[in-house]
């Protein structure tokens, strides 16, 4: 089942309903999230960081067949934003101080930290499993490679590691979206200078700049990467080409081809569909709108109870509960810098069947192991393969990776010699 997640920066629920009939499937309570405070980990349960008017927040964990908390995490500082890789392995949190953070979800453990930015990371984006967007209210849009930053003993005091530093903008970030392709993907930021800016991230550069008539607080890329939509500040969604310009009016930027207006209030987020035929948007005005892209009219209308929309999420639901029980024995996360910096936790999942996303420590592994070589029995011997398999895997696609960066900073180098060159 498709559904849409949407919260507040109130103390409030998050209201989560059906994409196709709008009926109402759960109510996820006691949630009050920023901007890019609500992360769905993987597609197996609901992750999102409080920030109150205190000086320290927390990050809740729900299952998605329960309306309670189940999980409350305390990080030393308010985490503003929040993100998943695409496999829920980590947790990325962008810290009100600038700082960056990494957990390992199946062990709790705080894998890294360091200084991201010199103000509060507004918005983060995994490109792929290596490769990560940040945004942060000192106007700044930064790539980072997570082999590198996993490659530092001594992250904290890493000089200038990030890939690309784009620093064009002259106010705070709102949004960063990407396209396909990784290291070779288009990048599109949003800003309260009124602009969005598009990178290329093979050139590492600026390509295109877009101002619009408001301030632009989301930006959602259509899965054809021929256009994006931009909320604005005046309660309008405007769409923007990327590969083209438009005839002139007066009214726009040469890129813009047209507005939808039906919020009463800012536009605050919005998301499309993988198959790009449904746009929807949340604003102040407390609604969640459901758009008809093809007709560019809404469809449905949803409603929370309480306070602004801060936040919408897409999520593809499993069929079935059953491995999600697990969500309620993951370990919160740790406030403290793990000093090995290395990974405890090891996702386990069948080789027939639905997929089970359960942890399973990896000391306990190793114990089990040993005991069964101590029998001397057959089922260590699988194990033991099973482990050097995983090892073999792991390695493997760290060596992938590597080749493929270096692939792309090749290519990237022959692309500004030839500029150069013309």
């Amino acid at each position: 089942m498709d559904v849409v997640l949407a919260s507040s920066p109130v103390d409030g629920d998050v209201g989560c309903w059906d994409l196709q009939t709008g009926a109402e499937q759960m109510r996820y309570r006691s949630c009050a999230s920023a901007p890019h405070g609500l992360a769905s980990v993987a597609g197996r349960f609901l992750a999102s960081s409080q920030v109150g008017n205190s000086s320290s927040g927390s990050i809740l964990y729900w299952s998605w067949h329960k309306p309670q908390v189940e999980i409350k995490s305390f990080p030393v500082e308010p985490i503003v934003s929040l993100v998943s890789d695409p496999d829920g392995s980590f947790l990325l949190g962008g810290g009100s101080s600038g700082n960056i953070y990494i957990w390992e979800i199946g062990s709790g453990k705080l894998l890294r930290k360091w200084q991201g930015h010199y103000l509060a990371v507004s918005c983060l984006l995994f490109l792929d499993n290596s490769l990560i967007a940040s945004g942060s209210d000192d106007g700044c849009v930064r790539v980072w490679n997570l082999v590198s930053i996993f490659g530092e003993r001594d992250n904290e005091r890493m000089k200038d590691p990030f890939l690309f530093s784009f620093q064009e903008h002259a106010l705070r970030i709102t949004d960063i979206v990407s396209g396909f392709g990784s290291s070779n993907s288009i990048l599109i930021s949003s800003s309260e200078d009124r602009t969005c800016k598009v990178w290329s991230l093979s050139k590492g550069k600026q390509i295109r700049l877009i101002t619009f008539p408001c301030i632009i607080n989301a930006i959602a890329l259509d899965p054809g990467e021929d256009v994006f939509y931009a909320g604005g500040r005046d309660g309008k969604i405007y769409l923007a080409a990327l590969n083209a310009t438009c005839p002139s009016n007066g009214k726009f930027d040469e890129y813009i081809i047209t507005c939808l207006n039906e919020h009463s209030k800012a536009v605050t987020c919005l998301e499309i569909t993988k198959d790009g035929l449904s746009l929807v948007s949340g604003s102040d005005d407390g609604t969640v709108r459901v758009w008809d892209i093809k007709s560019q009219r809404v469809i449905r209308v949803l409603k929370l109870r309480d306070g602004p929309v801060s936040n919408i999420l897409l999520v593809q639901l499993p069929n079935s509960t059953s491995n999600l029980e697990r969500v309620a024995k993951l370990p919160s996360l740790d406030k403290n810098l793990d000093p090995t910096g290395t990974l405890t936790a090891i996702r386990i999942s069948p080789l027939n069947g639905p997929p089970d996303f359960g942890y399973c420590s990896s000391r306990l592994m190793l114990n089990a192991i040993k005991e069964l070589k101590q029998r001397s029995s057959v089922g260590a011997m699988e194990m033991e393969l099973d482990r050097l398999r995983e090892e073999q895997r792991v390695c493997a696609q760290l060596l992938q990776r590597r080749k493929k960066l270096f692939d792309d900073l090749w290519r990237a180098r022959i692309d500004t010699l030839l500029d150069d060159d013309q």
